[in-house]
C-alpha cells in the first residue's frame, strides 16, 4: 500500500511539474493562432498584407516569466522579410504598439516601408514612441486612435537625450570638461544630425521640403521631453497625414496580447459592455489563465 501511495504521489508531482512547464507554452501557441486568424481576416477585409509589431510583456518562459520587448534587430529582420514577400502592388498595413528601441532597427524598417511601391499605412492603437514614430513617418498614412500618441525621435545617448547633452556642453567652457564628456557631446551632435536627415528623407515627398525640414528639426531638437505625447491633432498640425479610423480588428488583436500571468493583481479592471453573440466570443475567448 505504501508503495502505491508513493507512486501516485510521485505521479501527481510529475504531472504538476509538466503542467507548470507546458501550460504557458500551450497558452502562448493558442494566442499566436488567434492572432494570425485576426491578421488574416483584417487583411482579407482591407485587401492588404497586415504586419503587426506589438511590444508587450510576454509570458512565454517555462514559468511564465515576462520578457520586456522593444524594437531590435530581430524585429527589423522579420519585418523586412514580410515587406519583401509582399507583392509590389499590394498595400501594407503595419500595426505598431511599441515604446521604441534601436535606431538602426527602426531605420531599417522605416526605409523598407517607404520603398514599398503600393500604399503603406501605419496603425497606432495606443502608442508608437521614439523608433515607433520614426517608422510611422515612413508610411503614406498614419491611422491613430483618438487617444493614441506618437513621440519625439531625438536620439538617446547613454540614457541621456542627445540635445540635452549638446546644450549642457555648450553652456560650459571646454577647459572645464573632461574628454569623456566632449566625446559624448560629439556623438550626440552626430546622432541628432543623422536622425534629422533620416526624418527629412522620409517626409520630403509628403510635404514641401522646407516644411519637411521644419518637422524634422522639431522632432529631433529636444523641443519636448522624449516621452512627450504627440496626439493625432498635434501630428496633423505638424503636417502629417493622420486619420483616426482604426479598424475594429486592431482592437481585437490587442486583446490577444495580455499582460504577464505573474501579474496576479491587475491594476485596472472593467466590465465590458454586452456584445452580440459570436462577436463577444471572438474577442474574449482567449484570456490569461
Amino acid at each position: 500500500m505504501d508503495d502505491w501511495t508513493g507512486f501516485f504521489s510521485g505521479m501527481i508531482w510529475l504531472l504538476l511539474i509538466l503542467y507548470l512547464i507546458l501550460a504557458p507554452q500551450m497558452h502562448y501557441r493558442q494566442l499566436s493562432a488567434a492572432r494570425r486568424s485576426v491578421l488574416r481576416r483584417m487583411g482579407a477585409k482591407r485587401g492588404t498584407n497586415v504586419i503587426a509589431m506589438i511590444h508587450r510583456q510576454e509570458s512565454i518562459g517555462i514559468f511564465g516569466i515576462p520578457f520586456y520587448r522593444f524594437i531590435d534587430i530581430e524585429d527589423s529582420e522579420k519585418i523586412l522579410r514580410a515587406i519583401r514577400r509582399t507583392p509590389k502592388d499590394k498595400p501594407i498595413d503595419l500595426i505598431l504598439h511599441t515604446p521604441g528601441g534601436l535606431v538602426l532597427a527602426a531605420s531599417q524598417i522605416a526605409k523598407a516601408l517607404k520603398s514599398h511601391p503600393a500604399k503603406t499605412t501605419v496603425i497606432v492603437p495606443h502608442y508608437a514612441m521614439s523608433g515607433g514614430t520614426l517608422i510611422a513617418l515612413a508610411a503614406d498614412e498614419i491611422v491613430m486612435d483618438s487617444h493614441a500618441v506618437l513621440g519625439p525621435v531625438d536620439p538617446q545617448i547613454m540614457s541621456y537625450p542627445a540635445p540635452s547633452v549638446k546644450r549642457a556642453v555648450e553652456q560650459k567652457k571646454k577647459e572645464d570638461l573632461d574628454d569623456e564628456t566632449l566625446i559624448l557631446a560629439d556623438i550626440a551632435e552626430k546622432a541628432i544630425r543623422q536622425v534629422r536627415e533620416l526624418v527629412f528623407e522620409l517626409l520630403k515627398d509628403k510635404m514641401p521640403e522646407e516644411k519637411a525640414r521644419e518637422v524634422a528639426t522639431a522632432l529631433t531638437e529636444g523641443r519636448w521631453t522624449h516621452d512627450f505625447p504627440l496626439t493625432a491633432d498635434v501630428a496633423r498640425q505638424l503636417g502629417l497625414n493622420v486619420s483616426e479610423e482604426v479598424p475594429p480588428e486592431v482592437y481585437e488583436l490587442m486583446e490577444l496580447y495580455p499582460q504577464p500571468l505573474m501579474q496576479r493583481h491587475p491594476s485596472v479592471e472593467f466590465v465590458p459592455a454586452p456584445q452580440r453573440g459570436k462577436e463577444r466570443e471572438k474577442i474574449f475567448l482567449f484570456r490569461p489563465f
